[in-house]
């Protein structure tokens, strides 16, 4: 069976009522759990602790973060209640897509029940992220020489601004972002490719955008790996989005990005990345998709 990672401190106690939705990580794990997507499969992360997550953090940045001493202005901008809870998935959460990166370099592929915390920069956070899993997972694998070039494919339909800062002067990180270009953040952050689409489009010219542009990135790059960021919230009835995907649209999306990667036998980690809805449960089911085509798949390329 497809690797799984997940931890169960990833829904802390939340405001019920707070745009981000706290609950879906636990929700996400019941659903696949339901159907029958976890057995023997799923793994644990532990705690990153501040000297990990300083190689893309600024340490005083962290200290501040874990100790509740952080400025209030500077906090504002991360739009989260602070919370003990809220620190322990925090530092879990990244180490957690590390381990599924590493899973997948061993097996071809593998699923995070969380992460795509792209908005978070050296020494602030940002836009509900406040330690950027992307960027630590992929410069800890360089740097500890499990991995020569990493390809992250960012599909959230915000742009991945902490990403492409933190990895800027990383040669051997390649960032991509496909996002809605006038949507959060609006000071965007340069990738090494990103690319704006237009409010309101619809599937098959979003389908044939995120093929184009992943086919000859693959082919040109080689990576060893690829983390991809399976946002949701390009689904047309997301409340952040402003794009008009179909739910199918979505998992043509993922099947397609998920098959272009396996067919090459390039192995790729997916993320959940951003969603937005008042129905918990539907947003859960959303976040399901990429987790359900990755497990359909996983027996037939590997």
């Amino acid at each position: 069976m497809l690797p799984l990672v997940y931890h169960p401190n990833y829904s802390c106690p939340f405001p019920e009522d707070h745009r981000f939705v706290m609950s879906k990580f636990r929700r996400l794990f019941d659903y696949c759990q339901q159907w029958g997507l976890i057995d023997n499969n799923l793994h644990q992360p532990e705690a990153a602790s501040l000297e990990q997550l300083s190689r893309v953090h600024d340490h005083d940045y962290l200290h501040a973060l874990l100790h509740n001493r952080m400025e209030p202005r500077v906090w504002r901008r991360t739009g989260l209640p602070w919370s003990q809870g809220l620190i322990d998935r925090t530092v879990t959460a990244p180490n957690g897509t590390l381990l599924t990166a590493r899973l997948a370099l061993e097996h071809g592929m593998a699923s995070h029940l969380a992460g795509g915390t792209h908005h978070a920069h050296w020494d602030f956070g940002s836009g509900f992220c406040l330690i950027n899993d992307l960027a630590y997972s992929a410069q800890t694998l360089l740097d500890e020489g499990e991995v020569k070039r990493v390809l992250i494919f960012d599909l959230d339909v915000h742009q991945g601004d902490g990403t492409a800062a933190l990895l800027a002067h990383e040669p051997r990180a390649f960032t991509c972002s496909i996002h809605c270009e006038k949507n959060f953040p609006f000071r965007k952050s340069a990738s090494d490719l990103d690319i704006g689409l237009d409010k309101g489009l619809e599937d098959a010219d979003y389908l044939h955008t995120v093929e184009h542009t992943l086919v000859p990135l693959l082919e040109e790059l080689q990576p060893d790996l690829v983390l991809y960021d399976a946002g949701a919230d390009v689904w047309q009835g997301d409340e952040l989005g402003h794009l008009n995907i179909s739910w199918q649209g979505v998992r043509q999306r993922d099947e397609l990005v998920l098959k272009h990667c396996l067919q090459r036998h390039i192995p790729v980690a997916t993320v959940i990345g951003g969603g937005y809805d008042r129905d918990h449960v539907r947003l859960a089911q959303r976040h399901a998709t990429v987790i359900e085509v990755a497990s359909a798949l996983f027996p037939l390329y590997l």
